[in-house]
């Protein structure tokens, strides 16, 4: 989760509702002082601390001595109030957390989103044809990163096969594809990518994305042994069987003549 709010910055509307957040967590001046240690420990972890940096850290450390943690305030803890009050005022501020299982499961989906809503603009798709792209455009970000560098050929075999496969404009495809490129490292864990992926398509349509997947494999050298192994992980995880993962293979050579 610290991850989450580690690769893009915190906006001042997101950071107060996360203040507002700790000021409800905290139950005890011990706790109070915790995190006031805690704050400046971190400020000074890498020895070096600039002007915006210390100005946060201080709005933040000001909002957590302001912290009530007397007798009644507990009290209205117990009973909501505090939170609620505190809820109203940041009500608007964006929320990562409420979209942590996105983060988890389909991230160039929740990368999407956010850039979407940090722009303020939309695509025109539904939801689930949205999550749709971000689950392929992930899995074939994996394939043409197995050797850690996605060519130019390699990149826009991928919009080409968005826009085909899923029939959006290419404009959409290549806001995909790049997502997918930027947002997805070699550590991340696919496999709830995956998982999520066979959950969410019909059986063609990942027979056809093998095909894909095998195309982008070979758009520059022919297909690797470690692209094959990565797509045939992929393809245990799709619940496709190893004849139709061969098929798929056999197919994407015809396609590429």
């Amino acid at each position: 989760m610290l991850e989450m709010y580690i690769e893009a910055p915190v906006g001042a509307d997101e950071r107060a509702r996360l203040v507002a957040d700790l000021q409800d967590a905290i139950q005890s001046p011990a706790e109070r002082e915790y995190v006031l240690n805690a704050l400046q420990q971190m400020a000074l972890a890498d020895g070096v601390s600039g002007t915006d940096e210390q100005q946060v850290i201080n709005e933040i450390s000001e909002a957590v001595r302001q912290t009530d943690v007397g007798i009644l305030d507990g009290l209205n803890r117990l009973l909501g109030r505090s939170l609620s009050r505190r809820s109203a005022a940041v009500a608007q501020a964006p929320n990562r957390d409420a979209y942590f299982d996105d983060y988890l499961k389909n991230k160039v989906y929740y990368e999407t989103n956010r850039i979407l809503q940090e722009e303020g603009r939309s695509l025109d798709l539904s939801d689930a044809e949205l999550r749709k792209l971000g689950l392929a455009g992930g899995l074939m970000a994996r394939i043409a990163k197995v050797d850690e560098v996605v060519s130019e050929s390699e990149f826009e075999t991928m919009v080409q096969i968005i826009a085909d496969i899923w029939e959006v404009d290419k404009d959409t495809a290549v806001f995909i594809a790049n997502v997918a490129v930027s947002s997805l490292g070699l550590t991340y864990d696919y496999y709830r990518m995956t998982r999520e992926f066979a959950t969410s398509t019909t059986l063609e349509e990942r027979r056809r994305f093998l095909v894909a997947l095998f195309l982008i494999a070979g758009v520059d050298d022919g297909v690797s042994f470690d692209e094959t192994e990565e797509i045939r992980l992929v393809q245990q995880g799709l619940n496709v069987t190893h004849e139709e993962f061969i098929n798929a293979k056999l197919r994407a050579k015809e396609l590429r003549g």
